[in-house]
């Protein structure tokens, strides 16, 4: 899977890709979404087999961004991304794989609210930086050419670094029938009604798309509700935000499922589950996350503005 952008399943159902409906419903790796920042790159390089560290844009196709030493760092970066990357070129362990995690804090305290989410540890945390790793990569040659996987690895503590990546699961596992034969059967059967519902619809190409799921996030920026009518005016079949709602439907009964035994989290002063899910399996890999509450909270308090 090449290194692109995480998408919301609903919206990859704008341009026709009816390959999430399958994601739906197969088994795959569950992780949870970390809310920290910066993402953090690190590993050998595969172009000179040295350790770097990075942001991700040592995945840049031009104006590539990799530091192999403290030199580099002071070259490519500045502020507190410098500050970030000095740290965590002291403390991550050099490691032969190429690993993608969120940048959480500097250690000495029990809270942090690295982006949009606050995290609440039991404990003060001793070490000096804390990175929430999620994803893995290979590249035969070149960091431009890196093919991203879910990350399997198990990460202990350091002295240096507390890593945090914690179990998720799913409650009434909908892929083990034993269990709950009643969910799997609810998510499989709204899954074929929006199989029906997608031969009535008429498709867009992926730029068209995109300018649909900027409006969209504009009405989730401002909380209003989703019309299909008046998409309208972007030459949109309405049919086809009926069936993007349904297919968000279909998302947002799966997340509540999901639960994970990660630090508290909280949204102004609120408790939340988690910022998000990912599920991989052989038909994506898509990311399962409440957009009425974490999209808009972080579209409009967010100190880093991604949707």
């Amino acid at each position: 899977m090449k290194n692109l952008h995480l998408e919301h399943p609903e919206d990859e159902v704008l341009s026709g890709n009816l390959q999430v409906l399958d994601w739906f419903v197969n088994p795959g790796t569950l992780s949870v979404k970390i809310d920290g920042a910066p993402a953090i790159v690190w590993g050998t390089n595969p172009a000179t087999g040295r350790f770097f560290v990075g942001t991700k844009s040592v995945f840049n196709k031009v104006k590539i961004k990799i530091n192999h030493s403290h030199e580099e760092i002071d070259q490519n970066h500045q502020g507190e991304v410098s500050k970030i990357l000095h740290a965590c070129f002291d403390c991550l362990p050099h490691t032969n794989t190429v690993y993608q995690g969120d940048f959480i804090g500097f250690g000495g305290e029990n809270e942090y609210t690295p982006n949009t989410i606050t995290y609440q540890f039991p404990e003060v945390v001793s070490q000096q930086i804390i990175i929430a790793p999620h994803t893995c990569y290979f590249a035969e040659s070149d960091l431009r050419d890196a093919v991203a996987m879910p990350d399997r690895a198990i990460w202990n503590d350091t002295e240096t670094v507390k890593f945090i990546k914690p179990e998720s699961y799913i409650l009434h596992d909908p892929w083990n029938r034993s269990v709950s034969d009643v969910c799997f059967d609810d998510v499989e059967e709204v899954v074929k009604f929006a199989r029906q519902m997608s031969t009535a619809v008429e498709f867009v190409s992926v730029k068209e798309a995109a300018k649909i799921k900027q409006q969209l996030n504009a009405c989730i920026r401002a909380g209003d509700a989703i019309i299909a009518q008046e998409f309208e005016d972007f030459g949109c079949d309405p049919n086809l935000i009926g069936l993007w709602a349904l297919v968000k439907s279909i998302k947002d009964d799966c997340l509540f499922l999901c639960r994970n035994d990660g630090p508290a989290a909280y949204i102004n002063g609120n408790r939340i589950d988690a910022e998000g899910y990912v599920m991989t399996n052989e038909f994506g890999m898509f990311k399962l996350v409440n957009r009425e509450v974490f999209a808009y909270a972080n579209f409009n308090t967010g100190r880093f503005q991604v949707a």
